[in-house]
């Protein structure tokens, strides 16, 4: 089993939700053609990997995690030959792009949803999940029934229009015969055709895939014993011909998804992480206030640390299109240190496009292409000060999303020339992440507190760098700190006889 693809060993992921970030021909819309165009701007950040949220033909009633044909670029973002293009660019910089595979559901006007309505048996019959019965809900999960020919109903996943892809249930009840087993025709059909879709596209040059909700493809698989064997065969093919693509779960067990064959698991902001106690709460850890607690999120951590064998390969995100902005519960001061932790953990960190401005989640807005309550954390990216924060120039009322309006808010032009800047800050981070193997993804650690401050140790082969994390107003005094500072961001800091004293909403790096 493949867990080598070097690049990764210091990748930093910026995340782009295409459709928000950099419209080039004037319809409200990003594209692709917007993305090459500011590679340099991601470069110069540090980043030097990105992941785009699905860019496929879509009917968006979920912002194109409901996919109408895996083999097509979506025309409003451009073409095949643009998304190539753009691959091409980014390998010339050094960097690396991953695309969003959506396995375990397609949108109702995928073709091969079409065809496996009709009543008559075809190739596509079995490619999703249907019950023998119109009468008959496929039992823990939502259902169509009553739009086809077909007698019987379809399991959905999350939306009512995402039927399910067919992988095949681990544990089949005997007296249902439309549950099969994982090896049945059906089955097995669906998940070679997922191989040639990212055959496709490795082909295409893509450097591998983030793959939406990995966990969940094969049903009534409790431990999931069947879900990890079909990535372990996916691993197989893949080892076989595209040794050096990088395979990222979101699965939130890396347990589970490191054994399957990923590199890395994307940690979940839903579930037993405790992730949102650091960032998005009532008091969440790094505020200056000090009433929050990191304690359940170190347990947490650890013990999936200690199941993937000390391989540490778990992402954090800044945030992701699912959830609510940073800035909704931190200021400035407050995200510059909860960045010193992001970029300072193992694993690959992601940061969310406009993250890095402390972009705002925009109160208020009607839900957009499936957004809800997520839709604020979607609006166009703020590049600088001229029409539209420099997104697009169509008019206003024809943005994909409405922006920030605020007179205040942020852009990356005005950031990147201020040296105090939110952007400068994380730069400079990223920098420090590049420079010292320790803290980088495959770096070990070592919680020493999980209190204010929070403490651990990077280590590399012979070099240690330790982090004090101090989120909090009141100073911090840390016992047992010898070395050399090499980093520190917000106050000031002093190593005396091996005592640390730092200002509050510090964060501090010592070799």
């Amino acid at each position: 089993m493949s867990n080598c693809v070097s690049w990764l060993d210091n990748a930093v992921f910026y995340e782009i939700y295409p459709q928000s970030f950099n419209d080039t021909n004037a319809d409200g819309i990003g594209d692709i053609n917007g993305i090459t165009e500011k590679l340099d701007y991601i470069k110069e950040l540090g980043c030097n990997a990105i992941w785009i949220n699905p860019c496929f033909k879509s009917p968006f009633g979920d912002a194109g995690y409901d996919v109408e044909d895996y083999y097509t670029v979506a025309p409003r973002y451009g073409t095949n030959e643009d998304l190539a293009n753009l691959f091409k660019k980014a390998h010339k910089r050094d960097m690396h792009v991953i695309l969003d595979l959506v396995p375990g559901h397609t949108s109702v006007n995928h073709e091969w949803f079409r065809q496996s309505m009709k009543s008559e048996r075809n190739e596509f019959t079995d490619r999703y999940v249907w019950t023998d019965s119109i009468w008959e809900e496929p039992q823990g999960m939502g259902c169509i029934r009553g739009i086809s020919e077909r007698d019987g109903s379809c399991a959905v996943n999350f939306f009512s229009h995402q039927p399910a892809l067919n992988y095949g249930f681990y544990k089949p009840d005997p007296d249902k015969k439309w549950q099969q087993p994982m090896d049945a025709p059906g089955p097995m059909a669906t998940r070679e055709a997922m191989k040639d879709v990212m055959r496709f596209w490795l082909g295409m040059g893509c450097d591998g895939f983030r793959v939406d909700m990995a966990g969940s493809l094969v049903k009534h698989d409790e431990d999931s014993k069947g879900t990890i064997a079909l990535w372990q065969d996916v691993r197989k093919f893949l080892d076989a011909e595209f040794p050096n693509a990088a395979m990222v779960s979101e699965w939130g067990e890396p347990d589970k998804s490191l054994i399957g064959g990923f590199h890395m698991d994307f940690l979940l902001h839903f579930g037993p992480s405790h992730y949102n106690d650091l960032f998005r709460c009532d008091e969440p850890y790094f505020s200056k206030r000090g009433k929050g607690s990191a304690k359940e999120f170190i347990a947490a951590y650890k013990a999936n640390y200690a199941k993937t064998d000390g391989k540490g390969l778990i992402c954090i995100p800044s945030g992701n299109h699912d959830m609510g902005r940073l800035s909704v519960c931190l200021d400035t001061d407050e995200m510059k240190v909860a960045f010193a932790f992001l970029l300072s953990m193992p694993g690959a960190p992601f940061i969310y496009y406009g993250d890095e401005i402390g972009m705002r989640y925009v109160e208020g807005l009607a839900s957009v292409e499936g957004g809800y309550g997520r839709t604020g954390s979607r609006s166009p990216m703020q590049w600088d000060k001229s029409v539209n924060a420099g997104f697009s120039t169509a008019p206003k009322d024809k943005l994909y999303i409405k922006q920030d309006e605020s007179p205040d808010r942020p852009d990356a032009e005005s950031q990147s020339a201020d040296e105090s800047s939110l952007r400068s800050e994380i730069k400079r981070l990223i920098a420090l992440r590049m420079s010292k193997p320790a803290l980088q993804s495959k770096g070990r650690i070592e919680f020493v507190s999980d209190g204010y401050p929070l403490v651990y140790k990077r280590t590399a082969g012979e070099q240690t760098v330790t982090a004090v994390i101090n989120p909090s107003a009141e100073k911090a005094v840390v016992n047992g700190i010898g070395g050399k500072i090499i980093y520190t961001t917000g106050g000031n800091a002093e190593i005396k006889d091996g005592t640390l004293y730092a200002d509050g909403c510090t964060a501090v790096f010592v070799e």
